[in-house]
């Protein structure tokens, strides 16, 4: 084995000698200034401050979202439902949040679940606002190599992922429209129970009002305990099913958990809303079309009632109905899985057979075209909402045919071809098409101009809709068109719903409490059905929506001096 040379570097020994003997100095002045002012800038000097805020130079919170991330972190111990109405940032509240438990060291491992839509916004907003390198998963080795995990709770919550993400102490949990958890029966629910976490937040635009079991659920998931056991809750707070007792005690409860501003608390600023009727008249092939659905509509429902062979049940034929209304392609796909399941040679195959020959011979689409001259006026950036698929595959191939580009966006897209779709709408596209998954958790604030082609019948999805555009961050007046079919149910509900009870200046949520109090048997829309199905003419199921809509206008009045202590909590 050969010799190697060792030499030993000694010439420290004398100027270490000469500083021991001196007793200094032990470095350079310049590094010890470098030093102390990294201290300094660390130094936490008061504990009730945002300490994230100097990290954070390009952004700049609103005042509500500031003392909602103070009372989280002062008050609450951060375990908080954030409820603010839609467009209020609660994603800015969660990332101020996040941010400041991560500076003060308290938090490091994060998993945030959110609809498979939201993944990417999620990410980006956490990395682009926040500084926080989030990612989002992927690879089944991700949930354990990376520390802030942006996830859908629909992969999560399956194996194997389902196994790597219950073996795993988060120190903070995030979900987004945790609306979705309030039925402790489904997967969702009992998967993000077993999740091991320090802190929480859920995030949910809808009010926690009337379902005292719903209630209990939700707080429970967040927070076991804080409303005691099951029959304790139901001993102290519960009347009936959507009745409470002691209800200021458990608005005081409600309060410690719950955090919601509302856009008419002060020092809140958004633009106008201008709300638009764009009424059409139907050519009298299109008016031929409708009189002859709603007919057979009727007979189909009656013989139902009667034990007849009608075969279908009411939801199915209205919403044929209100196809009619959308497009002819829309109610041609609905009578032809009709006729699919209908038998040969009856009476109702004929019929059906009847209304598509009719469907065959219209060659004009009013509603199409008023909605090309609209598109053409506003010569700016629409979104068009529809109800119908098909009606969104005609739509975007009739405003091809007159040079207008347009996307489509609908929930059976992956969450890849979501984001380039909108990507697609941002830089190159005048007008995104969208189905309802267009109306939740996109942001799409550089466009000012709405398009409801197809009104629903449930208000919420229509604020959701409109909170894509009309939220903080949005600098213009938001336009909203909203477009009925004359002589049609359509012109109706958009009647009643729209402009009787002046759903656009309702408090999200406020609908909810208002069809309790009407005493209904069943929801809002099944009552609508019904009274549309039983009337026996126009004019009968006019009278009927226009005295629904002048009993929801009374009971809105009185109101606000007999709101549940539910929703009063919802709104502290």
């Amino acid at each position: 084995m050969p010799n190697i040379p060792l030499t030993f570097d000694t010439s420290w020994l004398d100027p270490l000698a000469e500083r021991m003997q001196e007793d200094g100095p032990w470095d350079k002045w310049e590094l010890f200034k470098l030093a102390l002012e990294a201290e300094e800038a660390m130094a936490v000097r008061e504990f009730d401050q945002l300490q994230s805020l100097k990290y954070l130079p390009l952004l700049s919170p609103f005042p509500h979202q500031l003392q909602t991330a103070e009372k989280v972190l002062l008050e609450m111990r951060g375990r908080a439902i954030l409820a603010d109405e839609v467009g209020l940032g609660k994603t800015i509240e969660a990332g101020l949040i996040m941010k400041e438990y991560m500076v003060r060291g308290l938090a490091k491992k994060i998993l945030v679940l959110v609809p498979a839509s939201l993944v990417i916004q999620w990410t980006k907003e956490l990395y682009q606002k926040f500084g926080i390198a989030a990612v989002a998963q992927k690879k089944e080795y991700m949930w354990r190599q990376h520390d802030v995990v942006v996830a859908s709770i629909d992969t999560a919550k399956r194996d194997p992922h389902r196994r790597h993400v219950l073996d795993i102490d988060y120190d903070m949990l995030i979900i987004d429209e945790a609306h979705k958890l309030k039925n402790k029966r489904t997967r969702n629910y009992q998967f993000v129970k077993e999740i091991r976490k320090k802190y929480c937040l859920l995030l949910t635009a809808t009010p926690i009002q009337n379902e005292m079991d719903e209630l209990y659920n939700l707080i429970n998931l967040l927070k076991p305990g804080h409303l005691g056991h099951n029959a304790t809750f139901s001993s102290n707070y519960v009347e009936g099913k959507r009745q409470s007792k002691n209800s200021e005690k458990l608005r005081e409860e409600i309060e410690k958990v719950m955090i919601r501003n509302k856009r008419s608390d002060g020092g809140i600023q958004f633009t106008s809303r201008r709300v638009q009727s764009v009424p059409i008249q139907l050519s009298a092939e299109e008016m031929a079309l409708y009189d002859g659905v709603t007919r057979f509509v009727r007979e189909q429902y009656h013989t139902g009632i009667t034990g007849g062979a009608g075969g279908f049940n009411s939801l199915s034929l209205i919403t044929l109905q209100r196809e009619v209304c959308s497009s002819k392609e829309a109610a041609f796909m609905t009578l032809y899985n009709m006729h699919q399941r209908t038998a040969e040679n009856s009476v109702m195959r004929e019929q059906i057979m009847e209304l598509v020959e009719m469907i065959k011979q219209i060659d004009t689409h009013s509603k199409a075209a008023k909605t090309v001259e609209l598109i053409q006026d506003i010569n700016d950036k629409v979104i068009i909402f529809t109800e119908y698929r098909a009606t969104q595959n005609y739509l975007q191939k009739y405003l091809h045919d007159h040079g207008i580009t347009s996307v489509p966006f609908r929930g059976g897209f992956k969450r890849s071809k979501k984001d380039w779709m909108t990507d697609l709408f941002q830089n190159r596209a005048q007008v995104l098409i969208a189905t309802e998954a267009g109306g939740e958790g996109i942001n799409l604030q550089f466009c000012n101009q709405v398009i409801n082609y197809d009104m629903p019948w449930n208000p919420m999805r229509v604020e959701q809709r409109i909170g894509r555009v009309h939220r903080l961050g949005q600098k213009r007046d938001v336009h909203i068109h909203n477009l009925s079919t004359v002589g049609t149910i359509e012109e109706h509900i958009l009647n009643l719903l729209y402009e009787k009870i002046d759903l656009f200046e309702m408090v999200i949520g406020e609908l909810d409490d208002i069809v309790e109090r009407l005493s209904l048997n069943h929801s809002l829309e099944e009552n609508l059905i019904q009274i549309i199905m039983d009337s026996r003419s126009s004019r009968e199921m006019a009278l009927k929506l226009d005295n629904m809509g002048h009993a929801i206008r009374a009971i809105r009045q009185t109101q606000a001096r007999t709101s549940s202590p539910l929703s009063e909590a919802a709104d502290q």
